[in-house]
């Protein structure tokens, strides 16, 4: 009977690949099951099996409370200090206390019972083993066998026991995904949980395409290539942006290899999606161009303030460069950073020629100068009064029509302007006042509470309506004090509701 334990242990283990005390304890917890269930009453049993030998012994015990304790919940598992120092004087709160009982035969315990904790101690095990082997590696790309497919997604046999799950969302569209066929995907999230899946992978993030390269371009993976960033339409098409921080290496033809066969292989591994790669650039504007690619840029003009550009190509590609369903330039936008708007020629020299026009006379207006002088400001790519007033002197004296005193009037005039704009701002924000409830808010003072108050959030009740997005636009305000005061002004809400 004792041999026959210690055979049980060493089978397992070397089946499963889980320590052999796991499967102790797992015997140990059957073994207790089946000597509470030869017992009419509800009693707490232990049993300890000697690791070397197989023999064990059964114990009745009891949680032992304080005499004075409301705890107490199941009379049959619990005693008082006063009746548990019966039996055994070292009692404490909090420890067991035990007796010795006859013990089950190991052979005559019910075969289900048995089978059904050292299974679910067996699998808890390799759950635990699961966690601990790939909690550190998300992010890494992992391979394996398709074991089966179904509506919410695919289930992946990674190998010693570790089983892995592709949510529908995560595969690639329209990807025919059969069992037992070998697929890789990136490690996007492991959970610790009891059921169901542990290890998420994806098969359409940007991640998962770079960690591709990574595998089928040695030069990427030796960092000799860097790629800098990518962007994908799943299944259709991508684009990904490369550097070499090695003179003699030509980036895009690293990544392509001989006759396509490095980026044909990350296709195929994609579904055939398509990959443009393309040539990372410091400038942004020539980073764009090369990432409209394959449409080619006739002009680009640069807004900063608003991080966007608009591009013009020439009317007969215009579909090109915007791609099927607008794919070629979201692309291009996402792995450039900027929002870009294409047009064809035309349309762009007209939408300068009105941009060109409003300067002219935004010009006019605040410098009060005729149209002459506004239209070379414009020309020589003024933009902002700030400009004229606060760019080296010598830019302006520079320009050939443009004499030195000319250039001093033309300053002190956007000069004047800026200081007028400034007091009917100070002015504009004395002018609002804020409520006294705002002032007295926590964190709050007054210099902030105007400032607030000039964007129109006068009481607490208007700064409690508020988002952290909201008051993005006050100087000085960062975002984790904009979380407090706006919780210091809902915290009344909060306090009617517990009233009720």
């Amino acid at each position: 009977m004792y041999k026959e334990i210690l055979l049980v242990v060493d089978a397992v283990s070397d089946e499963k690949g889980i320590d052999k005390e796991i499967i102790f304890e797992a015997i140990e917890a059957a073994l207790a099951s089946a000597t509470r269930k030869c017992h009419k009453d509800d009693i707490d049993v232990r049993v300890a099996i000697d690791r070397k030998t197989g023999e064990y012994d059964t114990f009745r015990r009891w949680l032992v409370f304080e005499d004075d304790s409301t705890e107490l919940e199941i009379p049959d598992h619990e005693l008082r200090m006063i009746d548990a120092v019966d039996v055994n004087p070292d009692a404490q709160p909090g420890e067991y206390v035990e007796v010795p009982m006859e013990s089950v035969d190991f052979g005559r315990i019910g075969a289900q019972t048995a089978k059904q904790v050292i299974v679910q101690k067996v699998r808890e095990a390799e759950r635990k083993q699961v966690f601990e082997e790939y909690q550190d590696r998300v992010g890494e790309l992992l391979g394996g066998m398709v074991k089966r497919v179904d509506r919410n997604g695919a289930y992946v046999d990674l190998g010693g026991n570790a089983e892995a799950f592709i949510p529908r969302e995560d595969l690639i569209p329209r990807e025919p995904l059969r069992n037992n066929e070998r697929v890789k995907g990136l490690l996007r999230e492991v959970r610790e949980e009891i059921r169901g899946p542990q290890l998420f992978l994806t098969r359409t993030s940007p991640e998962f395409l770079l960690e591709m390269f990574k595998l089928e371009v040695p030069e990427v993976g030796q960092g000799l290539v860097e790629i800098l960033g990518a962007a994908r339409d799943p299944g259709l098409r991508a684009k990904i942006a490369v550097k070499s921080n090695d003179n003699r290496i030509d980036p895009v033809g690293a990544c392509v290899g001989m006759r396509g066969s490095r980026v044909q292989a990350v296709s195929n591994e994609l579904a055939g999606e398509r990959v443009d790669i393309i040539l990372w650039h410091e400038d942004p504007a020539q980073f764009v161009v090369n990432a409209m690619s394959p449409a080619e840029v006739l002009s680009i003009v640069v807004d900063e303030d608003r991080h966007s550009m608009d591009i013009s190509v020439d009317a007969e590609k215009l579909s090109q460069a915007i791609g099927r369903g607008g794919q070629n330039i979201r692309l291009a936008s996402e792995l450039s950073g900027w929002e870009l708007n294409v047009m064809d020629e035309a349309d762009a020299q007209t939408k300068t020629e009105e941009e060109a026009k409003e300067l002219v006379k935004m010009f006019m207006e605040q410098l009060d100068v005729d149209e002459d002088v506004a239209i070379i400001l414009v020309q020589e790519g003024f933009s902002s009064v700030e400009e004229i007033a606060y760019v080296p002197n010598s830019e302006l004296v520079s320009i050939e029509e443009f004499s030195e005193t000319i250039v001093s009037e033309l300053r002190n005039r956007a000069r004047d302007v800026l200081l007028t704009q400034a007091i009917v701002s100070e002015e504009r924000l004395d002018e609002v006042e804020p409520a006294a409830d705002l002032l007295e808010l926590e964190d709050m003072d007054k210099a902030l509470a105007f400032q607030l108050a000039s964007h129109g959030v006068i009481t607490r009740e208007d700064l409690a309506e508020q988002a952290v997005l909201d008051l993005e636009d006050i100087e000085g305000l960062d975002e984790e004090r904009a979380a407090r005061v706006i919780m210091a002004a809902r915290a009344h809400w909060f306090e009617n509701e517990e009233s009720t």
